[in-house]
């Protein structure tokens, strides 16, 4: 009689089994920690228009000190709010009215270092009565930005956190299909 060797065959297709099924679950965990450790087959290609601020920084950060619980659509001018701020608080408004049944979501608001001239301050309150008027630390304002004078419009979430920015030469419409993304992904605010 010969000697039965199957009966270490089964045994041997179990380890095989389990160490796919290992395989399978923990490569992809180790493929994809290593892709970003050492940045390979990174997409150069992105889905958004403005400048993505992905440090986690803040409103305050920003020198902003307020609480919103909604998104925000904010201007900020860390000089006085001349032709290029208030194009871009215009933009703001017109971004926020563009969302159509999902404007609830979200806010406009002013940011400013310097007090508002009175002609401009009425103009605001005539023009844009739903528009937060806040105040901008210049001081915080600079450590973020490194001096940068030029208005600023950010996407800012409704924990404070900043998410995207743009200058004044932003398209409005790249800016509300931005926005839409992330209300669209976004279970907050």
């Amino acid at each position: 009689m010969q000697p039965v060797s199957h009966a270490k065959t089964p045994g041997r297709r179990g380890r095989l089994q389990l160490l796919l099924l290992l395989a399978a679950t923990i490569g992809p965990i180790l493929l994809a920690t290593a892709m970003y450790k050492w940045q390979f087959w990174v997409p150069e290609s992105r889905n958004y228009h403005g400048e993505l601020i992905g440090n986690g920084q803040s409103r305050a950060e920003l020198g902003v000190a307020a609480a919103e619980t909604r998104w925000q659509l904010l201007v900020t001018a860390p000089a006085s709010c001349q032709r290029d701020c208030q194009q871009l608080v215009y933009l703001a408004r017109q971004i926020q009215i563009g969302l159509g049944r999902e404007a609830g979501r979200a806010s406009h608001a002013l940011a400013s270092a310097e007090p508002l001239a009175p002609s401009l301050q009425s103009q605001l309150q005539t023009e844009y009565p739903q528009l937060a008027r806040l105040a901008l630390d210049r001081q915080q304002h600079d450590r973020l930005r490194h001096g940068d004078p030029a208005a600023q419009l950010w996407i800012i979430d409704p924990h404070g956190n900043l998410v995207l920015r743009y200058d004044a030469t932003a398209n409005g419409k790249q800016i509300l299909n931005d926005l839409r993304l992330l209300l669209k992904l976004s279970n907050i605010g």
